[in-house]
C-alpha cells in the first residue's frame, strides 16, 4: 500500500511539473503566432488588443482543455496495466 501511495504523490507531482510546461509552452506558441498574423497582416489596429483577444479566445479552446489530458491518460494506461496484470 505503501508503493501505491508513493506512485501516486510522485506520479501526481511529476505530471502537474508536465502540465505547467506543456500550458507555459502552448500559451508562448499561440502567442508567438498570434504577433506574427498581426504582423503578417498589415498590423490591423493595436498590437496589445489584438493579442489580448487572441489570448482570450484561446483561454476558451479546446486546445487548452485538451491539456489536461497530461493527468487522464498516464492514470488510464496505469489502471489498465494493473487490471491486466491482476485479473487477466
Amino acid at each position: 500500500m505503501l508503493a501505491f501511495l508513493r506512485l501516486v504523490v510522485f506520479g501526481f507531482l511529476i505530471l502537474s511539473v508536465i502540465y505547467v510546461i506543456v500550458s507555459f509552452w502552448s500559451r508562448a506558441v499561440r502567442r508567438r503566432k498570434l504577433e506574427q498574423e498581426w504582423n503578417d497582416t498589415g498590423r490591423p489596429g493595436d498590437k496589445e488588443t489584438y493579442i489580448t483577444r487572441g489570448m482570450a479566445q484561446y483561454e476558451r479552446s479546446l486546445r487548452r482543455k485538451l491539456i489536461a489530458l497530461i493527468y487522464v491518460v498516464p492514470v488510464v494506461v496505469i489502471g489498465m496495466i494493473i487490471y491486466v496484470t491482476n485479473f487477466m
